[in-house]
């Protein structure tokens, strides 16, 4: 499925003459998209180290299964919540608080 979409944008970049570059260090792109699409999926860390949604604000946790568990990124998005014992994100990213006034509404 990766594959696919990866040749997928390799066709159309090449059919409007786009130069395919690489940039292993510059995932900062990518982060930024899932912020646009998910940024009312945005949670900050808090004093006490759990974690306050932005949107509707509860308090949620890293789940343990992730590699963020552990880490505590001041700003995340994170995919879905998921209630086990606790309220927990799963499929998170660390943002950048100043990437939010540019692509929140």
């Amino acid at each position: 499925k990766a594959r696919d979409i990866r040749e997928q944008i390799e066709n159309l970049m090449e059919r409007v003459e786009i130069e395919l570059k690489s940039n292993p260090n510059g995932d900062d792109g990518i982060c930024k998209s899932i912020t646009a699409g998910f940024f009312y999926h945005t949670a900050k860390l808090q004093k006490t180290l759990d974690y306050r949604t932005v949107k509707h604000p509860q308090t949620v946790h890293i789940h343990p299964s992730s590699s963020l568990h552990g880490s505590q990124p001041r700003w995340v998005v994170y995919h879905e919540l998921v209630y086990t014992s606790k309220e927990f994100m799963r499929q998170i990213i660390e943002i950048k608080p100043e990437w939010l006034p540019d692509i929140a509404p």
